[in-house]
Parts: C-alpha cells; structure tokens; sequence
C-alpha cells in the first residue's frame, strides 16, 4: 500500500576522506525535527534530511561499522550497493591528497550505474589552493569543493542535491499489503519467509524484483494479498560463501521504504545490539509499522532465565524509544506463532489506516491541554489551538498553536501517548508536525 518513495544519497569514499562528518554536517543543519524527544536518537547510520523542501535519506555507508563485527562494507561493497539502492551516489576525496587509482575506479563505476553521481572534494581547508580542475580525472562531471569545519561549499552541494533528487513514486499494487523482513545476517529472515509462505498460506504468484535487492513473494492470508519482502536475498554465486551475509543499510532502507510494516527479527540466542537498535530507529525515522520477531525460539533448551516476560521486560528497556512497537516469539522450525505475525501486520496496517475526524482529534487536544497545560523551554509558554490529521502512510498529525517551537520535549511525548490512547495506534509510528499559527 505504500505508494512513495523518499530518495537515497548514499556517501560512499575510502576511509578518512570524512564522510562521516559531511553526513554529521547535513545532518545537523537540514533534519526534518518533528517531536523528537531528548535521549532517544542513537548514533546515526541514515536519517531523512530536509533538501530545500525537499525530503531525502542520507545515507553514511560506513556508519555501520562494529569493532567486534564485519559489517562495514568494504570499499568495493559500498560501490555495488549504491549501485543497487540509491537515487544519488556521492563520492568523497581528499581535497589535500592525490586522486588514487581507487577513487578512479570507484568514479568510474559510479559512472557506470546511470545515477546521479556527485563527486566531492572534502577537506579542501587543508588545501586552499585546490580547484575543482585538479578532480576532472575524476570523469564525474558535477565537482563540489567542500569543508566541514569551515562550511565552505556545503551550501552549493546541499541546492545541487535537492535539484537532482528524482520525484520517485512505487507503482501502487491496490490493496496489498507489503512487509519487509529486517535484521542482521543469520538471525533467520530466509528461513522464516520460507515459513511464511509455506505455512496457512495460499502462492499467488512469484514476482521478480525491480531492483536486485530484495526477494519477493506475493502470498494470500485471510482474504488479504500480502508481499513478503526478505532483505537477505542477495547471493552472488562463486564471491559469496553459503550463509555468508553482509548487512547494508542500504539494502535495509530500500525494504523499509517499500513497506507498510516491518519485522525486525532477532535471535533469540543472541539479543539486542547497537544494529538492531539502529535498525528500528530507520523503521521509526521512516514512520512505518514495526513488530519485533524473536526467532529460533525451539533452539533454547535450557529456558532458564529466557522465559518470555523475561526477554519482554529486557526488550522493552532495549527498545524504549519504540514503545509502541509489537512483539513476538516465534519458531520457523515448530511455526509458532508464524502465523500470527500476519495477524498482527494485518491489525497494524487498519491502525494506520484510520482517518481520525478533527472534531474527534481537537476533542482529545483539549482534553489533554486541560489535563496538563504545554510546558515550555526558557521560561516561555506554548499554548496549543487545534490539531488535523494530515496523512494515514504515515500517520501524521499537525498542531497549530503559538511559541510552539518552545514545547517541551516531554509534552510532545506525552501528546503522541494520548494520541495512541485515544485511537488506539499500537504498532506503528506517529509523526507530531508543530506549526505557529499565524
């Protein structure tokens, strides 16, 4: 059901040209901030940026790196994802150094994909003599010279990006409901879209992705059409050994654009870590629907210390920036609970599927406003008028009221709480949009 699709920019470079920094710099200066609470943002690997008004994702390819995992991408990998997944590729050098054979060999395949490629001289306060004639062996025609410390260039590079993002729109499938399978390598995605499909479940038909990033299997379950998209289909035979996987964001925010709900898979022999915590923060930041999947539930013989409310109770404190997000034990072994995961996608999509009357919605505002009056940052005092849904995909709300960039943190909290009360939004995101009435 979900129709659009938020273009990726993907900063791809070899180690220490500053991706990071530039992706910290855009970050900083152009995020689309609506209620975001003090404490809940993690280090970032993606986030939606604002481009002029226009929305993109921003992608650091080698955000992702773990110390005690290999799951940053090699130089080689960046280039085949961003190949694969985004709308946009920016290529970092050093403005102090030489062009090596490898960022020539990078540019080159950049060029290759038939993306938008930019290419971006970085760090050039340590080089102010450097032009952007010293990069055209590049072969990439848009050259951008640009430093994080000093800003110098980051503007110029920031209206190029937004007049080169495309209009992207999915084609839409009617009533079809698309969930995406989520998580690190070897948590279980293949072996539980086998057992989705297999299981209680009627083969509609086969379907050959668009892109080559994602498997896909249209199934039917109580009535309801519903695409299975499992992120862990690529396979490149002879290059990639069996049941090796790399993660990539990439490959990830593809899957999560595409879908209405997403099943972030655990195992359960191995909880949470920083990934997956990354990983629903991306279904958070995109406003999709979320369920948390502990898989390979058969495996634990010894259950002592790993009963359900146990593992609940820790996931809820991993977790507590997506309180709201649904959770469940399962086996793609014994097919527990498998088929309930489509029973509970199927009640989070008619969730988010609501249109809340603004008679209904200002009620709940004013019943909330008398309960507990806005609070303020420096002393000053919000007050909050009347409220209208704007959008179900996803579900979007707009407050109108005076000095609202001075609301608190908590209170824009405590309204998303009400909110699911109220209209009972269990299991999927909320976006809260603060506008000054004028």
């Amino acid at each position: 059901m979900a129709n659009s699709k938020i273009p990726i920019i993907a900063l791809i470079g070899q180690a220490n040209v500053g991706k990071s920094s530039l992706f910290n710099v855009l970050l900083r200066e152009r995020r689309n901030i609506v209620a975001r609470e003090a404490g809940t943002t993690r280090d970032s690997i993606a986030a939606i940026v604002d481009l002029d008004g226009k929305p993109a994702w921003l992608v650091d390819t080698a955000g992702m790196k773990d110390p005690e995992d290999d799951f940053e991408a090699s130089i080689q990998e960046q280039i085949d994802l961003a190949v694969e997944s985004a709308d946009i590729i920016c290529l970092l050098v050093e403005a102090a150094g030489r062009l090596s054979q490898t960022d020539r060999s990078l540019a080159k395949k950049a060029m290759r994909s038939k993306k938008a490629v930019v290419a971006i001289a970085n760090k050039v306060d340590l080089n102010l003599k450097a032009t952007e004639a010293d990069f055209l062996g590049l072969g990439i025609k848009d050259i951008f010279l640009t430093s994080t410390t000093t800003r110098q260039g980051v503007d110029a590079l920031i209206g190029h990006l937004a007049s080169s993002l495309p209009n992207k729109k999915l084609k839409q499938d009617g009533d079809v409901l698309k969930i995406a399978l989520l998580g690190r390598p070897n948590v279980g995605k293949s072996a539980l879209f086998n057992s989705l499909i297999k299981k209680q479940l009627a083969v509609v038909a086969e379907r050959a992705g668009t892109t080559r990033d994602v498997n896909r299997q249209l199934v039917r379950f109580d009535k309801q059409a519903v695409e299975l998209l499992d992120t862990a289909g690529i396979r490149r035979s002879g290059k990639i050994e069996r049941g090796v996987e790399k993660f990539s964001v990439l490959r990830t925010l593809s899957a999560i654009e595409e879908s209405d709900v997403c099943l972030l898979l655990l195992d359960v022999n191995e909880l949470a870590t920083a990934v997956e915590q990354k990983i629903a923060g991306l279904v958070k930041e995109a406003g999709k629907g979320l369920i948390i999947v502990i898989t390979k539930w058969d495996t634990l013989t010894d259950k002592d210390g790993f009963e359900a409310p146990a593992i609940s109770k820790r996931l809820r404190q991993e977790f507590d920036f997506v309180p709201w997000a649904g959770l469940i034990f399962t086996s793609a072994v014994t097919g527990r609970n498998v088929a309930k995961i489509l029973e509970l996608a199927l009640q989070i999509r008619d969730r988010r599927q609501q249109k809340i009357t603004t008679s209904r919605l200002n009620r709940c505002l004013q019943d909330a406003v008398r309960r507990h009056p806005p609070a303020g940052l420096k002393n000053r005092h919000p007050s909050l008028n009347y409220a209208v849904q704007v959008s179900c995909d996803p579900p979007t709300f707009q407050f109108f009221g005076s000095l609202v960039k001075y609301l608190h943190w908590s209170y824009k909290r405590f309204l998303e709480r009400k909110l699911r009360e109220e209209f009972d939004y269990q299991g999927t995101a909320l976006t809260l949009i603060f506008k000054e009435k004028h």
